[in-house]
């Protein structure tokens, strides 16, 4: 007999009278309070969330200074040089939900579409020709015309489409918040990370920003992780849309958030985006006053590095390219490259046309060739890495490996085997020179003799044509 399955009780687990109680006493922090702090992330002690709201009012240059040097430090012993790269994808613009930053909101009068079977191929098979790996599934809510089952169709097509060398090899969902049947399936599909941004943590906002919408439901939608994970789902990425609310606050209600799924599950968020709300059809930015400057988005971005220093931060296009090279260097672990945010957008780029509508603005409109050109220009290296999802190197197994540092011994080999293919595969004869010029230095890297060894060989196979090593 077939187990039923249990919804999770709806909790708001969000303390914002704690929340507001901790910034107002912020408000008086002295600098040997945050010295003290300073102190404890240098000697790399774990920070609560009294350190994190301390952090987040210090406010001397010299702090400021301090606070960047610290995160790019625990940043570059953790992930060392290694930049994940990864595109989204969105498959269809049907939305029933009214939420008033977004383009695809309902109100918003244009035609919608979704994409068919052979149309997402299309798209896949272009996002192969630009060297790309991992892919995040986009999609606005709609129970009819975009269903669980349109999902998972959509991801075996995703999967199943493979164009030369090119093969998608991790699909991660971002998807509107469901339930734990539909969970269940979307772990059957072999999807990687599950993505939900709670967009804003503090209520009322919440609440405001999502007007006569399915998504109105702010607890619901908070204990999407907790459902997604009792359907073993154990890869989750959080993230909040920064300029709704006050950004503080928000700060310190992810910490919250990520300390209670560690708590009730044993692991929190394996990935942290950081969106700030940019323009979009059918809204004024200049109604919304909690919209951040470059400076403080800087400064949140390094202190969550520091707070979560195991957790990977992914920033989009939605970001200059001058800002995203900045933030890269104390924080950012994963980047979007060649983005495009409207449906069938790929196939338009092709043909020079420009998607009817687009869910927000993109500020970086560079291909990934560009991306990557630049990073290793910058001392970086740029990973395609699908490894430790097809391994089962997830969850609580992953952030075990993490904390110890042996994840090293996998993700520098990976890292380059996949540079290497793509240098080979989708680099021009500059790109190429680029990648050869770094690969000694990038396998000194690796500590292990015999993965050394092991990766100098696969290294000179994957030039010869042979594809998909991975340890």
């Amino acid at each position: 007999m077939e187990k039923k399955i249990i919804e999770t009780k709806e909790l708001n687990f969000i303390n914002e009278k704690l929340i507001d109680e901790l910034l107002n006493q912020g408000k008086n922090i002295s600098d040997s309070q945050v010295e003290e702090v300073l102190k404890k992330a240098r000697l790399r002690k774990t920070l609560d969330v009294k350190d994190v709201v301390t952090l987040l009012n210090s406010n001397t240059d010299k702090q400021l200074k301090e606070i960047y040097k610290i995160a790019g430090e625990m940043k570059k012993e953790i992930y060392g040089d290694r930049i994940v790269v990864f595109a989204p994808l969105y498959i269809s613009n049907y939305c029933v939900n009214n939420c008033v930053y977004c383009g695809y909101k309902r109100d918003n009068k244009f035609d919608r579409r979704k994409l068919n079977r052979v149309e997402i191929q299309e798209e896949v098979k272009l996002l192969e020709k630009m060297g790309h790996k991992r892919l995040a599934l986009e999609v606005g809510e709609d129970p009819n015309n975009c269903d669980i089952d349109y999902i998972i169709d959509s991801i075996d097509a995703i999967y199943s489409t493979k164009s030369d060398n090119g093969a998608i090899r991790r699909v991660n969902i971002n998807i509107a918040a469901t339930t734990v049947e539909n969970y269940k399936k979307l772990k059957d599909a072999n999807i990687g990370t599950y993505i939900l941004f709670q967009e804003t943590y503090h209520k009322p906002t919440y609440e405001l920003m999502h007007p006569n919408s399915i998504k109105s439901n702010y607890e619901y939608h908070l204990n999407s992780f907790t459902r997604a994970m009792e359907a073993g789902i154990d890869d989750v990425g959080a993230g909040v849309l920064f300029g709704l609310a006050d950004w503080k606050f928000e700060v310190i209600a992810l910490m919250q958030h990520n300390e209670y799924l560690e708590k009730t599950k044993g692991v929190g968020f394996h990935t942290i985006s950081v969106p700030r709300l940019k323009k979009a059809d059918g809204m004024d930015l200049n109604e919304f006053p909690n919209m951040i400057d470059d400076e403080t988005f800087k400064k949140l971005v390094a202190i969550l590095r520091i707070a979560v220093p195991f957790t990977g931060i992914i920033l989009s296009t939605r970001e200059s390219s001058e800002l995203r090279k900045e933030v890269v260097k104390y924080g950012v672990s994963q980047v979007s490259a060649g983005s495009c945010t409207g449906v069938g957008g790929y196939k338009e780029g092709e043909t020079k046309e420009k998607a009817e509508s687009q869910q927000f603005s993109v500020a970086d409109e560079r291909t990934p060739l560009e991306v990557l050109k630049e990073l290793i220009d910058e001392g970086y290296l740029p990973s395609y890495c699908t490894a430790c999802y097809r391994s089962g190197r997830t969850g609580d197994r992953f952030m075990q490996l993490a904390k110890s540092g042996d994840i090293q011994n996998v993700c520098q080999p990976n890292a380059l085997m996949t540079l290497m293919e793509y240098a080979m595969d989708y680099g021009d004869d500059e790109l190429q020179k680029k990648v050869f010029g770094i690969l000694e230095r990038e396998l000194e890297k690796i500590k292990n003799i015999k993965m050394k060894e092991i990766t100098r060989k696969n290294l000179e196979l994957i030039k010869l044509g042979q594809r998909d090593f991975f340890v």
